[in-house]
């Protein structure tokens, strides 16, 4: 298939640059392909009517860290101001990050983010060797702290890593550390937010469990990569960048419980949903999983491990838009999005929400 095939027209003022306050509050489009209705509205609070005692949600505790930086670099007596975004760890002092321009640098080159003019203590202060360099403006950056010396002095000059369809449009301010935030973030590492998660509050997480839905969690740290734009003709030709994930020997055990009692798994987001794909085997089994994960998932796979998803709004040419239409039907997708910009849905980060049911499979 070609990445033309997965184009939509989206008008701008669909894109959402904030949340729904309170954020359950967000509408929720019911994806049942084949289904009479195909395709109905709700919101996000009433997700309980939708599932069934039994079922159990999946969601990427992943947290999300201010991995935004702004640095120079000194080469001959001349300064160059360099944009990064740190996308993966990869060593205690080392990530990868995606720089801005990165044929500013070049490997062995200091670039100093941080404060250097003796306001802050050493721990604002972030200076890193350029290590290597990839494709695509990638680079592993070497930095003079590590562990949590390191943690602490990203946080204090870092930004939040709004995504670039919001950040063109407003700065990011202090409301963005809390909103860009699942409430039940727990484990830092991400760049980007599992947005399908964005809609949860503590009061509709009682909800569903007085519903008898259960909760388990999984982590994938999301990467910067999630936001580059698909840049061949021919999806097959596409490469997806690896993300660090986990599911634990407790939560895989208990997801085929779930299943093997007839109940359903519900991921929350693509995040956890490619993951559970990732850790499960062809026989539909969940395993436990400690490793990056470049999973693409495209029109004709075959889903194992994952009965519903709940997920955002995705744009238009994106990885994101060809994983939906490979679990609702290219053709169901492309009516549900349609309907979304005719019904006023908000999209991407902030935007509404979908809960999508499998298409059948022949």
């Amino acid at each position: 298939m070609r990445v033309d095939d997965f184009d939509f027209e989206l008008p701008e003022d669909r894109i959402a640059l904030r949340p729904a306050r309170p954020r359950d509050s967000a509408r929720q489009l019911i994806v049942h392909p084949g289904g009479e209705p195909e395709l109905s509205d709700d919101i996000v609070a009433n997700l309980a009517a939708h599932l069934r005692p039994g079922d159990a949600l999946v969601f990427n505790d992943t947290k999300v860290i201010p991995a935004q930086l702004e640095g120079t670099r000194e080469r001959d007596g001349a300064i160059a101001h360099i944009g990064v975004t740190l996308h993966m760890r990869v060593a205690a002092d080392r990530w990868r990050a995606f720089v801005r321009p990165a044929k500013k640098l070049r490997v062995g080159e200091r670039v100093r983010f941080g404060t250097h003019d003796g306001t802050m203590c050493s721990a604002g202060l972030l200076d890193a060797t350029v290590a290597e360099k990839g494709e695509g403006g990638e680079v592993e950056l070497a930095f003079d702290l590590s562990g949590p010396d390191l943690d602490i002095a990203i946080a204090t000059a870092g930004h939040v890593p709004l995504p670039p369809y919001i950040a063109s449009k407003r700065g990011e301010d202090e409301q963005d550390r809390k909103d860009y935030q699942t409430v039940y973030a727990r484990h830092e590492g991400a760049v980007a937010a599992p947005t399908g998660g964005l809609h949860f509050t503590e009061d509709l997480l009682a909800r569903l469990r007085a519903h008898g839905v259960e909760e388990h969690f999984v982590t994938l740290h999301v990467g910067a990569g999630t936001f580059l734009p698909v840049k061949v003709d021919d999806i097959a030709d596409h490469k997806m960048h690896s993300e660090l994930c986990e599911v634990s020997a407790e939560t895989a055990e208990a997801l085929n419980a779930v299943r093997a009692r007839g109940g359903r798994v519900v991921a929350v987001g693509t995040t956890s949903l490619r993951l559970l794909e990732s850790a499960a085997t062809l026989d539909g089994v969940i395993h436990p999983m400690r490793a990056p994960t470049d999973i693409f998932i495209t029109p004709g796979y075959r889903f194992r491990a994952v009965d519903i998803l709940m997920t955002n709004f995705h744009l238009p040419r994106s990885t994101l838009f060809m994983l939906v239409s490979a679990f609702a039907g290219f053709e169901t997708m492309h009516r549900a999005y349609a309907h979304a910009i005719a019904s006023g849905y908000r999209f991407y980060s902030y935007g509404d929400s979908s809960l999508l049911f499998p298409q059948e499979r022949t």
